[in-house]
């Protein structure tokens, strides 16, 4: 860390409006600093430190409020002054043992519910989701770019951004803490993708989890146990319910669409592997009237956040005819 950010980092953890907006304990501090990081993005990395170092030192006190107490012993006494058949023990062997009991009881209660109320505030989730055909850039807190592609969903706990549950198809530029080595995890139904910082795409789609590595490095941690360690231009695919994993180097003109632009650009691609990128993006189903069109080679680029645009672009490209029907897509040889 240069001495800037160093000096940066020694003001902001002796800053008590920077630590009531690290506690969101202050409105108005909390509005400047979001303000203050919006405003200086390249400051981000010395900020997360200074929220990482703060947050490990700190704890909660939960002090149980005087007026509760004496509100609950108040019942207690009452109870214990219309109860009949205790009238034959000497009232201080009631209070020493009826006030500890329920007070014990009282003090267990409200301790469960200050703990049940800082369970639901600590796990709120924060959900970024797409319709059909829509694409959207996301920009987490900690400075991660997402690009979240069509019927997709992405989830996380608002106060740990770099712990992502993924469904659909993403590409992800994460970036990176050295000063802290925070990691970044996605999590899929079929595994875990573990990293520092780096830029890859990942694709639930067709019961499986397909990640394909870009730049960096990353470890896979796959739910039948095994791990596996990815470099650039490889392409992991790993099906939970099969237990099948398919790890091989790939090119990006060959493999993969490069759907993130709003364009899909395909070379020499299956009319078929086509169609499944158009089903999954607009939540249609395609029946191909003559099969034969299933092999029909595709290259060029097709656009891809218009339904009716996308299959004029797929029909002069292969010389067919798709027709809508509700929900399906009807492709014949033209």
């Amino acid at each position: 860390m240069n001495e800037s950010n160093r000096s940066l980092l020694e003001i902001l953890l002796n800053d008590s409006s920077f630590e009531n907006w690290v506690n969101k304990s202050n409105q108005n501090d909390m509005e400047f600093w979001e303000s203050w990081i919006s405003n200086n993005p390249d400051k981000m990395e010395t900020v997360y430190s200074a929220k990482s170092i703060l947050t490990g030192i700190s704890f909660n006190k939960t002090v149980l409020p005087e007026g509760k107490i004496n509100m609950e012993l108040s019942a207690v006494l009452e109870q214990i002054s219309t109860n009949d058949t205790d009238k034959a023990i000497p009232l201080t062997r009631i209070l020493s043992s009826r006030v500890q009991k329920y007070t014990a009881v009282a003090a267990v209660g409200i301790l469960f519910i200050v703990l049940g109320n800082l369970f639901i505030n600590s796990s709120s989730l924060i959900t970024h989701k797409t319709g059909f055909g829509e694409i959207i850039d996301l920009k987490l807190p900690d400075g991660t770019s997402v690009v979240l592609n069509g019927n997709s969903e992405i989830t996380y706990d608002k106060d740990n951004s770099r712990d992502i549950a993924l469904k659909g198809e993403a590409y992800f530029k994460v970036k990176s803490i050295p000063s802290t080595k925070a990691k970044f995890w996605v999590k899929t139904k079929d595994l875990r993708v573990e990293v520092f910082g780096t830029q890859f795409h990942v694709n639930t789609r067709e019961d499986k989890t397909d990640v394909l590595l870009d730049e960096g490095s990353i470890y896979l941690v796959l739910n039948n146990g095994s791990t596996k360690k990815m470099v650039p231009g490889e392409l992991v695919s790993f099906s939970n319910d099969s237990n099948t994993v398919l790890h091989e180097k790939v090119t990006k003109e060959l493999s993969y669409s490069l759907w993130r632009e709003g364009t899909y650009i395909f070379n020499n691609i299956t009319l078929e592997e086509v169609m499944k990128n158009v089903e999954h993006a607009y939540g249609v189903e395609t029946e191909f009237i003559d099969e034969s069109l299933k092999l029909e080679p595709l290259t060029g680029g097709v656009p891809n956040q218009n339904l009716k645009i996308c299959l004029s672009a797929i029909e002069k490209s292969t010389g067919t005819r798709i027709v809508q029907k509700g929900n399906r897509l009807l492709i014949f040889k033209n």
